[in-house]
């Protein structure tokens, strides 16, 4: 409660009303519920698990060129799909974008269940394009594993 007027009391009331904040706080939540899924770059891919994975910061920013593997067949290039045919051309185009200060990699995201010659195609055809650093993206061992 604030002050009474009616009481005819001097005295204050100094309890914090939390209800405005909680409110905020709510909407808060559903907004960042909602942004959070939007936040992922790239396709959804299973990653194989490793070890000791060296985690390479630049893969997570939006210049990062990225050939995500999803199953055998099925290229992309950020979130844009690609057919096997056009996919250097895509990573030349995306590899100019780049400045000359960020790093020249490609990275590759081959899922749990693709092959590994796919894999190896992939590679081949990168390294065929001029690009010879390749990052091969894994996941990391969580303790319990």
């Amino acid at each position: 409660m604030g002050m009474s007027a009616s009481s005819g009391s001097s005295e204050l009331n100094s309890e914090i009303n939390v209800t405005p904040m909680v409110d905020i706080m709510l909407v808060l939540l559903i907004i960042f519920m909602v942004v959070t899924p939007l936040l992922q770059s790239g396709v959804t891919v299973t990653l194989p698990r490793g070890k000791a994975p060296d985690e390479d910061a630049n893969i997570t920013k939006d210049t990062a060129v990225v050939v995500s593997i999803p199953w055998d067949g099925a290229y992309y290039v950020g979130r844009d799909q690609v057919p096997k045919e056009r996919l250097i051309e895509t990573i030349k185009t995306r590899m100019k974008l780049l400045k000359p200060s960020d790093p020249q990699v490609v990275y590759i995201k081959g899922g749990v269940n693709v092959s590994y010659g796919e894999v190896v195609d992939i590679i081949n055809f990168i390294r065929d394009a001029e690009y010879d650093q390749i990052g091969l993206v894994a996941e990391k061992l969580k303790k319990a594993e």
